[in-house]
């Protein structure tokens, strides 16, 4: 269960592969950049509403005293219902319905345009949000200018002025209630939001209400609309983004399989320019690297086969020495050089084979491996998973196993061996009870011909390849062998193969 759940793969909150990362940062700028641009564009279209929205009602309200004070009283009352319309209601009252004065800045502006559009009237007065329930700050201000009046508001007068301004709203909102009985248009549908106060000739006063409604919501078409048009637009660089990278993609898969000695076809020279020159790279280099690899096989098999008729011939030759131990040692020799030639020999055949790597249960053959040595009364055990599939060579890969086998036989007496599999690779462990190997030659123990033990016996030393072969065959899998002395004796021997991806 534990080894299901390590195979699983981990949720990342940032993809890995440089296709989804260029889509991640672009998704990521243009949502930035969409929904700045959104705010920016909601806020300026309320910014402009609200400039239209007061134009109109100053503009309006202006033109409206003006007619009202050249015309007689008589028509005043159809000026105003013609007037009023859309968010607009104006009534001429002996009272105005703003009876203080204003306060915010936004009164401060609508009753000084408002002013100056009357050539300097004075005494106008305005009110942003009547219906909003008056603050704090605000009672304060009107506290303080009913004292610099002539003293502080007293709670029958405050009483009186809440009052008057409470029914002059009632008869606003009936004549509304009004219009919409008689199937005529409301002049506004959530409350009236400003009103407005201006004194006329004759004593009374041009009451103006004034509802906007709210402003555009953020999440509205425009919204939506820039929504669709940015998931478009990452639907369409996702698209180009993968088959941008796609020849990258499959260059970094043929450059993994080809480190683990698998055959890699020629690849297509597709993609941007950047990546075309790496395909060609790759395709050069590998075509060099075989070609190398091949002469050198070849070379190192011809040399080997040629040594077979002049060291035959010296072996006839020796056995015509008439002095025993001469003739002893010169046999000796030349049987050794003949071993080293043919393990030299057997070596650049299998090397040349190319054999094909496939996927293997690399359990089954590890195991595979152990018990062949078990049945020759070796003492060889192997502790190995259910199943672990990998693709390798696996005639190569037996052999470097067996060599490295043979090698804890011979100096330790017993090989142990033991698969494990880890979270990028799998290790093939082969632990033994021998002498072990002094640190400072733990790397020269791969190099060919030579040995640490110096009796030259074929009892006790190969002719120097076992290891040297191990090594070749591993790194041809893209993976590692390591030596390393244990705690508690004897000499551990651990392959290192990668997962594929």
């Amino acid at each position: 269960m534990t080894r299901l759940l390590a195979r699983l793969p981990r949720l990342r909150l940032f993809p890995r592969s440089m296709a989804w990362q260029l889509v991640a940062l672009l998704i990521a700028v243009a949502l930035a950049a969409q929904a700045l641009t959104l705010v920016l564009l909601v806020d300026e279209r309320r910014n402009a509403i609200q400039i239209a929205n007061r134009e109109q009602v100053l503009s309006r309200t202006a033109s409206l005293v003006r007619l009202i004070e050249e015309t007689p009283a008589s028509v005043h009352q159809r000026i105003l219902d013609t007037a009023s319309g859309g968010r607009l209601t104006f009534t001429v009252d002996p009272e105005a319905s703003v009876t203080r004065a204003p306060q915010s800045r936004g009164e401060i502006a609508v009753t000084g345009a408002l002013s100056e559009m009357l050539d300097d009237a004075p005494d106008i007065r305005a009110a942003i949000d009547i219906d909003r329930p008056p603050r704090p700050r605000d009672r304060a201000r009107e506290a303080e200018r009913k004292a610099a009046e002539g003293g502080p508001e007293t709670a029958e007068e405050r009483i009186r002025r809440e009052q008057r301004a409470a029914e002059r709203l009632e008869r606003w909102r009936a004549r509304e209630a009004e219009r919409e009985r008689d199937g005529r248009p409301r002049h506004g549908a959530a409350g009236v939001t400003a009103a407005i106060s201006v004194p006329l000739a004759d004593g009374r006063f041009l009451n103006v209400f004034a509802q906007f409604g709210p402003p555009p919501p953020l999440l509205g078409p425009a919204f939506y609309s820039t929504l669709a048009i940015t998931l478009a637009m990452v639907l369409v660089v996702a698209l180009s983004v993968r088959r941008i990278t796609r020849p990258l993609r499959a260059l970094g898969e043929a450059a993994d399989r080809f480190g683990r000695g698998e055959s890699v076809a020629q690849l297509p020279e597709t993609g941007p320019i950047e990546v075309k020159q790496a395909t060609a790279a790759f395709n050069a280099m590998q075509e060099r690297i075989g070609r190398f690899v091949t002469d050198r096989t070849r070379l190192l098999g011809a040399i080997s086969h040629d040594l077979r008729t002049p060291l035959t011939a010296l072996r006839l030759r020796a056995e015509f020495v008439d002095d025993d131990e001469i003739r002893a040692k010169l046999i000796e020799t030349i049987d050794e050089m003949s071993r080293m030639t043919e393990a030299t020999l057997a070596f650049a055949r299998e090397d040349a084979s190319h054999e094909p790597a496939r996927a293997v249960d690399l359990a089954a053959l590890v195991a595979a491996v152990a018990d062949d040595f078990a049945d020759m009364g070796e003492a060889v055990s192997a502790d190995v998973p259910a199943r672990l599939d990998l693709v390798v060579r696996p005639t190569a890969l037996r052999r470097a196993l067996r060599n490295l086998i043979e090698n804890a036989l011979r100096y330790g007496g017993a090989a142990r061996v033991t698969l494990k599999e880890g979270t990028d690779d799998l290790s093939i462990r082969i632990d033994d009870d021998g002498p072990g190997i002094p640190p400072d030659r733990m790397d020269d123990v791969f190099e060919p011909f030579l040995r640490l033990e110096t009796s030259r016996s074929q009892d006790t030393g190969g002719v120097g390849l076992g290891l040297a072969t191990a090594r070749s065959i591993v790194h041809a899998h893209g993976g590692e062998i390591r030596l390393a002395n244990r705690p508690e004796g004897g000499l551990s021997a651990t392959i290192h193969l990668p997962r594929p991806g």
